[in-house]
């Protein structure tokens, strides 16, 4: 049983990107249903997160893969309302949560079936569309290519951010010593409320002197990149590892790297969105293994700064770009094109 049959209407809205610019490129627009290949499911988006990843795709600087939509959009949760051949995980009207290969600013949305996951217990759609970029992206590259343990020192850049958030609670709740930098006193504060036992802002602080008083970092998660490489490498624990996941100041600099030799350090990092079904399978289990219990036992809480709606996309985006929030900014998509029939 598969549960009652949904019928779709032909089309949808959605904000595409009309051109590689600013927020104000996002423009509404009506576009086709997505049809459901093999092992992937129609989603009715309720929420949808938003991500650096959006903001880079809407610049120009980040195109997705050749058979993902060209529209924006890498996680979301709602409601199934199709499936294509060889589903098995999932029922017509199951609620879930999903990374998305993009399409998510939108009505509807495709992903394979294994990129799903159930909304967690006590959490509504609003908090679950915030989890699966976010959880995806920490689990895989602080436990999985960072091999995080417990009582290690984790230092976490841009801790305030939808990443940082994540990646302070998840460490916090993994027996980590837990350290991050942020932009303004508030935001420090509010991210040692979160288990960072110090969070430095780095316009007057210096988070090298200060996690040199620690010892050093054993494992540190950047996506500033730029000047920060080298002081990462200085601010890394003898066999320290430093794990990329984003360069917003540039993925050139001039590194010695006699230094990592001699201290037997690693670098090393990841994007998500190119990596194959078969990994982001393997991703999305270890997220329901191991975060869903951790948010079941209040260890691990959605940080939501702020709402719109689909249609104010790009306020949205400015308010990414300003750089001013704290936690997951989120879309409510209101959907009118679904006829719903037993």
């Amino acid at each position: 049983m598969k549960g009652p049959k949904m019928t779709l209407s032909d089309s949808m809205l959605a904000m595409e990107i009309s051109a590689p610019g600013g927020p104000d490129v996002l423009k509404p627009v009506s576009v086709p249903v997505p049809v459901p290949g093999h092992g992937q499911i129609v989603i009715r988006l309720a929420y949808v997160g938003v991500n650096r990843p959006d903001a880079l795709q809407r610049a120009g600087n980040y195109a997705p893969p050749p058979s993902a939509s060209p529209l924006p959009g890498l996680e979301g949760s709602g409601t199934v309302v199709a499936m294509g051949p060889g589903v098995q995980k999932w029922q017509i009207g199951d609620k879930v949560c999903a990374l998305l290969p993009g399409g998510g600013y939108a009505e509807y949305a495709t992903c394979h079936e294994s990129h799903a996951l159930p909304i967690p217990k006590g959490l509504s759609l609003r908090e679950a569309a915030c989890l699966p970029e976010t959880c995806f992206t920490v689990w895989s590259n602080v436990v999985i290519r960072g091999g995080l343990q417990a009582g290690e020192r984790f230092l976490v850049h841009g801790g305030s951010s939808g990443i940082g958030v994540t990646a302070v609670q998840i460490a916090a709740a993994l027996g980590a010593r837990v350290f991050a930098t942020a932009g303004t006193d508030e935001k420090c504060r509010a991210v040692e409320a979160l288990g960072a036992e110090r969070c430095f802002n780095y316009r007057t602080e210096d988070f090298l002197a200060e996690m040199r008083k620690t010892g050093g970092a054993n494992l540190i998660l950047d996506m500033v990149g730029g000047p920060y490489l080298p002081k990462n490498i200085k601010a890394l624990a003898d066999d320290g590892r430093l794990v990329n996941i984003a360069f917003l100041q540039g993925p050139k600099v001039e590194l010695n790297f006699a230094e990592v030799m001699m201290r037997r350090l690693t670098i090393t990092g990841s994007t998500l969105r190119p990596q194959s079904d078969q990994a982001k399978a393997s991703y999305a289990k270890a997220v329901q293994e191991n975060i869903w219990p951790m948010i079941a036992r209040g260890a691990f809480r959605v940080v939501i700064d702020s709402e719109y709606p689909l249609t104010e996309a790009p306020a949205a985006h400015w308010r990414l770009e300003s750089s001013g929030h704290v936690g997951k900014i989120v879309m409510k998509v209101e959907t009118k094109s679904l006829d719903s029939t037993v």
